[in-house]
This record gives structure tokens, sequence and C-alpha cells, in this order.
């Protein structure tokens, strides 16, 4: 498996790919970054054409299992951010 593309990799192929600088595709990136935390952490979901669509939903109280000692716990309620996968990207992939 091949390691995963690191940030600096990222905006390197960013700025390549727009024909810009790197700063220039750094803050591009930041600026997507930012856009989609506030959307997802105020409840709502991001779409990305061709990517997915990243969500948060939200988790009942549950017990869960302390695997070490064996104890039953019981869990708060949480919220958990998830992500849909495109077709088109699962058919790439596997094209």
């Amino acid at each position: 498996m091949a390691k995963p593309m690191t940030k600096t990799q990222l905006v390197a192929a960013l700025a390549e790919e727009m024909g810009a600088e790197k700063k220039t595709a750094s803050a591009a990136l930041d600026a997507v970054v930012s856009i989609i935390t506030k959307e997802v952490s105020g409840g709502g979901a991001v779409t990305l054409p061709g990517i997915g669509k990243i969500y948060c939903r939200e988790r009942p109280e549950r017990m869960v299992r302390n695997p070490a000692t064996g104890e039953q716990i019981k869990k708060e309620a949480d919220k958990v951010v998830k992500m849909t996968i495109a077709k088109a990207l699962k058919d790439s992939v596997n094209a």
C-alpha cells in the first residue's frame, strides 16, 4: 500500500494543476478545509463533486466494553464525522 500524500505534496500537486504558486495553492486548500470544518461542525453537510459527501451524524448513548477489564461502561451520546464516497470515485478506483 502506498504512503498517504502529505499536505506539502498535495499543495505542490495542486499548485501544478492550477498553474499557480505553492503559496496560492496552500491558501486555497486551507480555505476549503476551513469551509468544510465550519459547515460540518455546524451540523451541515458538504458535497465535493466526484469525491463524496462529508457530514456529521449523532450517535446515541450506548453501553461499551473496556477491552482491558471486560467492564461494561455507559458511553454518552456524541457526534461523529462520516463520509460517503461518490460512485464516480469508486468506479475510477475499480477500473
